[in-house]
């Protein structure tokens, strides 16, 4: 690979981590430009202008679909990143188990168009919707069809979601302490969602 790209790709992923969180230990989860370390439906995921983008634009799912990151599992983390949603439901999957055929179990922050955004759910649980935090908190500050900031903490049986640095959600949850991260395309009608300035630090 010449050294231009090389150089290229680290400054793309160095991106997503500012230098104070650099300090504090945070680590980029994509490069910017590709999906390596990550693993989903071809047919559905793709990299454009520094943005993982998910779509189901001609492509009829039978069940929700996730892009799923495969270099380690995670417990007790900060997770930020950066989501714009087009239409319909996303979430960001975490301390969650793959299943076959690109399907994840586990707890998910949430998020749709009008709705569900700063809540945790669980996927193909038996909870379904364990905080919600669209109604009186994440609604006064989503952005619409723009980039929104999103970060996961876990520390224990800790879990806080924040969107746009409001606290939306918090409980006390220790069903499962480690586990998976991915990222959510629902089944249902044509969708968009895109991600980017992935990064985590370790607790």
């Amino acid at each position: 690979m010449p050294v231009l790209t090389v150089l290229f790709s680290f400054l793309l992923a160095a991106a997503a981590v500012t230098p104070e969180e650099a300090k504090e230990g945070f680590v980029p989860l994509f490069d910017g430009k590709t999906l390596n370390g990550w693993s989903g439906d071809p047919r559905l995921w793709s990299v454009r202008d520094g943005a993982i983008v998910g779509s189901t634009e001609g492509v009829e799912l039978s069940h929700n679909s996730f892009l799923i990151y495969k270099k380690q599992p995670f417990s007790d983390f900060v997770l930020r990143l950066q989501v714009k949603l087009r239409n319909h439901n996303s979430g960001v999957q975490f301390r969650s188990e793959e299943l076959p055929d690109y399907v994840v179990r586990g707890y998910q922050a949430d998020m749709a168009l009008d709705n569900w955004w700063g809540g945790v759910y669980e996927e193909k649980g038996t909870r379904g919707v364990m905080v919600n935090g669209w109604k009186g908190k994440a609604d006064k500050v989503v952005r619409r069809s723009d980039w929104n900031d999103l970060e996961i903490t876990c520390k224990g049986d800790l879990i806080q979601i924040r969107v746009n640095g409001l606290l939306t959600a918090e409980l006390h949850d220790s069903v499962r302490l480690t586990g998976i991260l991915a990222l959510q395309l629902h089944r249902g009608p044509p969708m968009q969602v895109e991600f980017r300035n992935i990064r985590i630090r370790t607790l």
